[in-house]
This record gives C-alpha cells, sequence and structure tokens, in this order.
C-alpha cells in the first residue's frame, strides 16, 4: 500500500521537480501576466503532466494521450496548419494592401531567422538544427513548430526546447524589442506622426489570398501548407459569404488545436529529456534571433524613413517580426509614449501581417533547401 502511494515521488528525479517549475512559471505568466494566456497556459499545464507522474499520459507507456497527440498531429505538421488556418480567419491584411512598401519592412525582420542560424552552426549545431533554431526569430509559433518537426524531428529535445522559446519570447515582445528599438532610433523619430491609411477594396481582399498562394505556390512551393491554410483561412473571412467557416475556424477549431498543441508538446517537456546543455543554447539563440529580428526591421524603417523625407516613423519596422498584434501594440504604445497624438498601429500592423507570410515563406525555402 505504501508503495502504490509513493511510487509517483520515487519515479521524479531533479529535472523533473524543475520543469514541474517551469510550468508553473509559464501558468503564472499565461493568469496573473497575461502573457500569451491561450497557449502559455495549456503548455505549462502540460509540463506539469509530463512531469509529475508516469501514468498513461504518454510517459513510460507508449500510446499514452500526450504521445499519440504529438506523434499524431504534431509530428505529422496538422496542428501547426490547423492553427495558421485559424490565423487566416482573425488576420485582416488591409494595412499591408493599403501600404504595400510595408511588405519590405516584414522582409527584412527575417534577417533574425538567418543570423541565428548562422550563429547556431558557430555553435556547433547541424545545419537542419540551426534552420529549425532560426525560425525563432519568425516571431511565429506554428512556423517554428512545423520547421523543427520537418528538419529536426528525430530530435524531440530540440523540437520542445524551439517550441518553448518561440511562445515564451512572443509572450515577452513587450519586455525584448523597446530597448532595442529606442537604441536605433531617435526620441524625435520616435515622436513622428503618420496620417490616415487609403480604404482598401472589397475586391482587393478576396484577391490578396489567392495572388499570394498563386505566387508563393509557384516559387516557394515548401512554404505552400504554411502560407496556403493562412490564405484559405483569410478567404473564408473576407470573402462575405463563408462567415461560418471563418468563424469556426478562428474559434472551435483554432481553440481545439490550441490544446492539443499544448499537450504534445507537453509531451517533449520530461525533464530528463529537456534540460540539458542543448536546450541552454536553444534558449540563448532564440533571443538573439528575436533581437536581431527587431533590428533588421528597424534599420530597414530608418530607410524608409530617409527616402520618405522623415515622413515615415521607422519603429513600424520593427512590428515586421510576425508576433502579432503583440508587436505592433509595442509600437503603438511607444509612439503615443513620445507624441500622445500619434497614431501608429494600423501602420505598424502592415509589417506585422506581412511578417506572419515572411516567416512562412523563410521557412518554406530552408525547409526546400535541407529538407
Amino acid at each position: 500500500m505504501f508503495e502504490f502511494f509513493t511510487m509517483g515521488i520515487s519515479a521524479l528525479v531533479w529535472q523533473n521537480w524543475v520543469m514541474m517549475g517551469v510550468g508553473i512559471v509559464l501558468i503564472y505568466l499565461a493568469v496573473f501576466r497575461n502573457m500569451e494566456p491561450l497557449l502559455l497556459g495549456p503548455i505549462g499545464f502540460a509540463a506539469l503532466l509530463a512531469n509529475v507522474a508516469r501514468t498513461d499520459m504518454g510517459l513510460t507507456d507508449t500510446g499514452g494521450l500526450m504521445e499519440i497527440v504529438y506523434t499524431q498531429l504534431i509530428s505529422t505538421g496538422i496542428i501547426p496548419l490547423i492553427i495558421f488556418l485559424g490565423i487566416g480567419t482573425m488576420t485582416d491584411f488591409s494595412p499591408l494592401l493599403a501600404n504595400p512598401k510595408t511588405f519590405l519592412l516584414g522582409a527584412a525582420a527575417q534577417i533574425g531567422i538567418f543570423c541565428a542560424l548562422g550563429l547556431a552552426v558557430i555553435m556547433g549545431f547541424g545545419l537542419s538544427e540551426a534552420a529549425s533554431i532560426g525560425i525563432i526569430g519568425g516571431a511565429d509559433g506554428p512556423t517554428a513548430i512545423y520547421t523543427a518537426t520537418r528538419l529536426a524531428g528525430d530530435q524531440p529535445g530540440i523540437v520542445a526546447a524551439i517550441t518553448v522559446a518561440a511562445y515564451s519570447y512572443m509572450a515577452l515582445v513587450p519586455i525584448i524589442q523597446p530597448p532595442i528599438i529606442k537604441a536605433l532610433t531617435t526620441k524625435e523619430q520616435r515622436k513622428i506622426p503618420m496620417g490616415k491609411l487609403r480604404k482598401v477594396m472589397p475586391m482587393e481582399k478576396i484577391l490578396f489570398p489567392i495572388t499570394v498562394t498563386i505566387i508563393v505556390g509557384l516559387i516557394v512551393p515548401f512554404a505552400l501548407p504554411l502560407v496556403g491554410m493562412l490564405m484559405l483561412g483569410n478567404l473564408f473571412r473576407v470573402s462575405g459569404v463563408m462567415d461560418r467557416l471563418s468563424k469556426s475556424g478562428g474559434n472551435e477549431l483554432i481553440n481545439i488545436a490550441t490544446i492539443l498543441l499544448g499537450l504534445g508538446i507537453g509531451f517533449l517537456m520530461i525533464g530528463e529529456v529537456f534540460i540539458n546543455l542543448q536546450t541552454i543554447k536553444i534558449l540563448l539563440l532564440g533571443i538573439f534571433a528575436f533581437a536581431t529580428a527587431t533590428a533588421g526591421g528597424t534599420l530597414l524603417g530608418q530607410l524608409f524613413y530617409k527616402l520618405s523625407g522623415g515622413k515615415i516613423n521607422p519603429m513600424i519596422g520593427a512590428a515586421g517580426v510576425s508576433a502579432v498584434p503583440m508587436a505592433a501594440r509595442v509600437v503603438q504604445r511607444m509612439g503615443q509614449k513620445e507624441n500622445p497624438g500619434s497614431h501608429l498601429l494600423m501602420h505598424a500592423m502592415g509589417p506585422n501581417v506581412a511578417g506572419v507570410i515572411g516567416s512562412a515563406t523563410a521557412a518554406g525555402v530552408l525547409i526546400g533547401l535541407l529538407g
């Protein structure tokens, strides 16, 4: 009888206790700090499940719930693609269509992916693993998971670390980005107001997802699963006749996928697998990827500022990372702090949503080259 009640405790090692603490921290950030609660909450609780006991949740036994979710739904790419469909139903590309040149700002922010890739290779990672780590710089959780399972799926520890880094740093965008933006812009530049964007016609919105799908499919076919699902969801949104599909994709479907994502990633966060020097390197590389992505977008924003004769606020380039809409809100808050009459949110949303397409395209390029 005593053995029955203590076998859970006796099976734990110190790494399990550490990861239980990590899970509690993630739950705290989600519940009390409102940092990516729909993602960090499930992932944090799943980390508790994975480490607190070794039952049919999928730890020692094969075919447990969490293992099935990971092997059948996440490693196959199904869950990330469903989430991208849901993101598409919730994304308004109007700011990008109203000012198409901000597409370049979203592209510039993807430099963080390749900077982190290069540094990861220098730190001893193989090229496929380095590319998976670099995608953290895209600031897009589903893209990071999809790429990691394609390029480093045989190393679940790397997939878990990349996922935790991607979603944790997305939640920390309001902390990571402001110091970098301030270092690369002046106070006077941050004060620059920007006028209203032009009105986008309904036909433009409908043609956009169709056009993007065709172009990406022809030029970067390995990016088509991600971009195609994103554009399909967006077509649901803008068509005006598929409201039921749009609401389902942006609510029930993505919510179910998010819960399953948390369970599947929790399966990989077992202390003995997760806690090692490799994980620490990945977490540090993730910060570097986010920082260089922010810097890349801001520096191109500076070029836009120069070419426009000082009419474009260079901060909007920092929103080119695809952490939607957190990065755009950071720019909005920083702009209003310097100039209460400045309203930069919609201008920042252009590069912000462009970053979603940019990170998925960069992922497709890397998968095509290394997969």
